[in-house]
């Protein structure tokens, strides 16, 4: 019995519903306020440009991604008032690999699990629901898709553009400046160093080419060198 509830409470599917319960909300806090310290103490954290989160959204975030990094420094990096308003879609095959894994991303980071070679699109369906019947979310999206193999910009996929459309909601960009320096491809842990995220201006939905093209243009402006050839 008491296994059966251990996974009930601990490992249960996500929901809206199930975010506002207190299963769900004490490791979050906990977490962030340990992730908080951690990025401020060993990488000297700072965040510029919050002048354009201001209404709160709803917002699809997309930052780069060179490392597993990444996702801790958001979540590390919200608002006390935002955490368990804030959702990212995270690969089934890493971030919910293992047990411990499973509750990290679930309960901790907010992580919304997606299988690579889903085809009924249950994942996709429950972050559109998501989108839809929140009045306050940031959902995360890498654009990317992967890891950037050369710690370089890559073009988007469109799966931002999907989400962003059908939900009429509005992309904000997220650059992570130093991440690929704090924990490389190979490394077992996160290296000191200074890391610097920039929230960007607000994008309408549209195109992904659009997207990309002005996410370009605000990156090139913070690092000339971001983007391959």
């Amino acid at each position: 019995f008491r296994r059966v509830l251990f996974r009930s409470v601990f490992f249960s599917e996500f929901s809206p519903e199930a975010n506002q319960g207190i299963f769900w909300r004490i490791p979050r806090r906990f977490a962030n306020s340990l992730i908080r310290v951690m990025l401020h103490l060993r990488h000297g954290l700072e965040v510029r440009g919050l002048e354009n989160l201001q209404g709160g959204g709803p917002f699809i975030f997309t930052p780069n991604h060179c490392s597993h990094f990444d996702l801790l420094s958001i979540a590390g990096s919200l608002p006390y008032g935002m955490v368990h308003h804030t959702f990212a879609v995270a690969a089934k095959d890493y971030f919910f690999s293992n047990p411990f894994f499973t509750f990290f991303s679930q309960h901790c980071l907010g992580a919304i699990p997606v299988d690579r070679k889903d085809r009924k699109g249950e994942a996709i369906n429950l972050i559109l629901r998501l989108l839809k019947e929140l009045d306050r979310i940031w959902l995360i999206i890498f654009p990317e898709g992967t890891r950037s193999p050369d710690r370089k910009v890559h073009e988007f996929k469109r799966g931002v553009s999907l989400f962003s459309e059908r939900s009429g909601t509005p992309i904000l960009f997220l650059y992570l400046e130093g991440n690929a320096k704090l924990w490389p491809k190979g490394a077992k842990w996160a290296r000191p160093g200074k890391l610097v995220i920039h929230v960007g201006p607000v994008h309408p939905p549209g195109p992904i080419e659009n997207v990309y093209s002005e996410y370009k243009k605000w990156v090139s402006g913070i690092n000339a060198s971001a983007f391959g050839e």
